[in-house]
């Protein structure tokens, strides 16, 4: 896990990442000043070690002597090739360009300043320093595609016409020699102020574009059977909930990773970052893409513990319409037929995956809670199994304010395919401050929180009877993990009322 150690939580930008070897290589900004490009090396995706900068901004009266934005890294003839926004203080940094800097092992890099480079914004497909009503220009966050002999590289950029906060679009160049030509929009939805850190990838019988948009702070693609061609997009075309941003995609052998920071605020610019584990990149039977669940977690499992073997659930909320039963040692019932309850098992691990199969009857509510005090003040995993709906929140106590004394607050939402028959696998990893839900092998919701840290997890039922089966805690080993000590996301919460004594179930 990564995250940046000065003084603000706020450091890490955009990121990119490239592997060579069996090294994986990130690079990313630092925030707020943008004065560097940082790298950090790993070897499996999760720990992170920081190494010798990358890029510095410009001396005084070079194009890129303010700040410098995002990034793509690709290997090309014998060597890496970073193409980065810069931005210049003569130009008060309003028009952003695009520049080049070569590297023969990713850790020492010289800036090319040989045409077409630095690169700047220009009529007649997109605004100018010339044309704009904004007074100043988007023109960043490169990305290269190779296609059919021929080099093209991508850009967040803007029309010269339209609302003016509909104007975003995924501007294109092709690259040839000293030569960078302008083409139309790759893809302008006439929606989004902005499409932050496009890529484009061809997988299946495909190519996809992903963006990520600061309106809703969520990670988008869109779709096209040709390229260039017309992009279209499903009715449900969010790769990434509320929180994940600016997504790339590096490719690892036959698999696509794909990797964003999360953001814990209401914006993108001033909440704090965080680089949580990638997920794996794949296209579903009805050729929409998925993510699913990281393929190298199990190389962090120490053991493997059944649920069974960890201690019957106490139901803590005294509720005498509660039951709980073991059906068989590989499948146990609970019920609640009359209000609320929840259901608490004792962690084994602060950092686990817990596994499992899910079939819920009656059209009551149910969800999964984790790092839970005595009381149940924790992070609740609320689903909605006949719509497909998935939320995550922070329900607590409040002392310290009487006419409020409650905490609930919705941290994401996703949705997920629904089943007639109520019936789902499930997974969630905890892992440090990071938290992953997955339903049917996709996962659904992605972030980090680390505002409850109680030592049970369990299930919560609501005028419904759950059936968890062939279910098992894989203890994760997170001694190397690297990341804050007592991070918090979000405001920092009460301190919690003393715990009560738990009851045993059916001893109200």
């Amino acid at each position: 896990m990564y995250s940046g150690r000065g003084f603000r939580e706020s450091e890490i930008g955009d990121i990119e990442i490239i592997k060579s070897g069996d090294t994986y290589h990130l690079f990313h900004l630092i925030l707020p000043n943008h004065d560097y490009i940082a790298h950090a090396v790993s070897k499996d995706c999760i720990n992170w070690k920081r190494v010798k900068n990358a890029l510095w901004v410009g001396d005084p009266g070079e194009w890129d002597d303010d700040m410098l934005w995002t990034m793509n890294v690709i290997k090309s003839d014998g060597q890496f090739e970073m193409f980065y926004t810069g931005l210049n203080q003569k130009e008060h940094g309003l028009y952003q360009k695009i520049g080049k800097a070569v590297s023969h092992n990713l850790m020492d890099w010289r800036k090319v300043n040989d045409p077409p480079f630095p690169i700047e914004s220009s009529g007649p497909y997109y605004e100018s320093r010339h044309d704009n009503n904004r007074q100043w220009v988007s023109f960043r966050d490169p990305f290269i595609f190779d296609h059919q002999g021929r080099r093209y590289i991508l850009i967040c950029a803007r029309s010269q016409d339209g609302q003016m906060s509909r104007r975003g679009l995924v501007g294109i160049y092709e690259l040839d020699g000293a030569e960078a030509r302008p083409l139309p929009p790759l893809f302008y939805p006439r929606v989004y102020d902005d499409i932050e850190c496009p890529c484009l990838l061809w997988i299946g019988y495909q190519f996809y574009l992903i963006g990520s948009i600061r309106e809703d702070i969520k990670v988008h693609y869109w779709y096209a059977d040709t390229f260039p061609g017309d992009f279209k997009s499903f009715h449900d075309n969010v790769l990434l909930p509320q929180g994940n941003y600016a997504a790339r995609v590096m490719r690892d052998g036959d698999r696509f990773l794909l990797f964003c920071f999360y953001v814990s605020g209401d914006e993108v610019e001033n909440a704090h970052r965080y680089l949580p584990p990638p997920k794996e990149l794949a296209v579903d039977t009805h050729g929409k893409l998925i993510l699913r669940t990281y393929y190298a977690w199990p190389n962090k499992v120490l053991r493997s513990i059944p649920l069974s073997s960890i201690n019957e659930p106490i139901a803590i909320l005294r509720n005498p319409s509660a039951e709980f039963a073991w059906r068989n040692p590989l499948r146990m019932r609970l019920s609640s037929h009359s209000g609320y309850e929840v259901f608490l098992f004792s962690k084994p691990s602060s950092s686990y995956l817990w596994n499992g199969s899910l079939r819920i009857t009656g059209l009551g509510k149910c969800g999964f809670v984790i790092d839970s005090d005595a009381d149940g003040n924790a992070i609740y995993i609320s689903l909605d199994v006949v719509i497909g709906l998935a939320q995550i929140r922070l329900w607590g106590v409040n002392p310290q304010d009487i006419h409020r004394d409650y905490i609930f607050k919705n941290i994401q939402t996703n949705n997920f395919r629904p089943n007639p028959e109520l019936q789902y696998t499930f997974g969630i990893i905890r892992y440090g401050s990071y938290i992953e839900f997955v339903v049917d092998d996709v996962v659904i919701l992605s972030l980090v929180n680390a505002s409850y840290q109680g030592p049970f997890f369990g299930v919560y039922c609501e005028s419904a009877e759950v059936e968890i089966s062939e279910s098992e805690i894989l203890v994760l080993d997170d001694s190397m993990q690297d990341e804050l000590e007592n991070f918090q996301c979000f405001e920092p919460l009460p301190t919690p009322l003393q715990p009560t004594i738990i009851p045993e179930l059916g001893n109200p």
